[in-house]
């Protein structure tokens, strides 16, 4: 079961991924060679963001990380559009087949009846996984305070406006504030060992990271994007 506001569109799961796991990543990141200087869509700018990161695209050695988050992430995106429906009939228009076999527009009670493989099939269908960041935030030092969103109309093939939602898993806790705070919903998020947090990406979703004090805060983040026009919409 979720946690969330009544009409805020953040949704925070519980434990979407359990604590042994976590603990491992976050040993794993510990040891790394692999961290760099946290990136921000123009560049390192560590007045904006401060922490140390490993991009997991096309690392082979953290496949296994990939996966693990990727399964839980799904699992909380189905129960948020399960809550929130039109997170794909809305911008989408979506049309499937009824008893008659002739096209039909699909509404939110359509969604909520669908078994979790019908409505797989639909979410896979329409949406994909960003690639995913592991990020290090050092006590006193570390965060995110520049108040941002997640679109970012910056490279040319439109990636990061294909950006539906956002997506952080916790990966530890023990420490004071840290929290994602979002600016017009007057919320902030206290991270919670493996709670999965899911929000939309834009300007309505401002949003920072807090800084974490008396310990140092571990959190992974993507996004969940629009599959491209050309395959939603391929020509006939």
């Amino acid at each position: 079961m979720s946690e969330g506001g009544s009409a805020d569109f953040i949704e925070v799961t519980p434990g979407a991924v359990d604590a042994a796991t976590c603990a491992s990543i976050v040993e794993r990141m510990r040891a790394s060679d692999a961290l760099q200087p946290g990136r921000v869509g123009s560049g390192v700018f560590p007045e904006l963001k401060n922490s140390r990161d490993i991009a997991l695209a096309g690392r082979a050695d953290w496949a296994d990380v990939e996966q693990a988050l990727n399964v839980a992430v799904y699992r909380g995106l189905l129960n948020y559009i399960r809550r929130w429906p039109q997170v794909l009939i809305a911008p989408l228009m979506l049309q499937q087949p009824g008893p008659d076999g002739a096209l039909r527009r699909l509404q939110a009670d359509d969604i909520a009846a669908m078994d979790d493989r019908a409505l797989g099939q639909l979410v896979t269908a329409c949406l994909r996984p960003g690639s995913m960041n592991l990020q290090w935030y050092a006590a006193g030092q570390g965060g995110y305070p520049y108040w941002h969103c997640e679109l970012y109309p910056r490279d040319p093939q439109a990636e990061t406006l294909h950006r539906h939602l956002l997506w952080t898993v916790y990966l530890n806790d023990g420490f004071e504030a840290g929290e994602t705070e979002f600016m017009f919903q007057q919320r902030k998020v206290k991270p919670r060992v493996g709670d999965l947090l899911i929000a939309p990406t834009a300007f309505t979703h401002t949003h920072r990271g807090n800084r974490p004090e008396g310990g140092d805060k571990f959190i992974a983040t993507s996004w969940i994007l629009f599959h491209r026009a050309e395959t939603l919409f391929p020509a006939t």
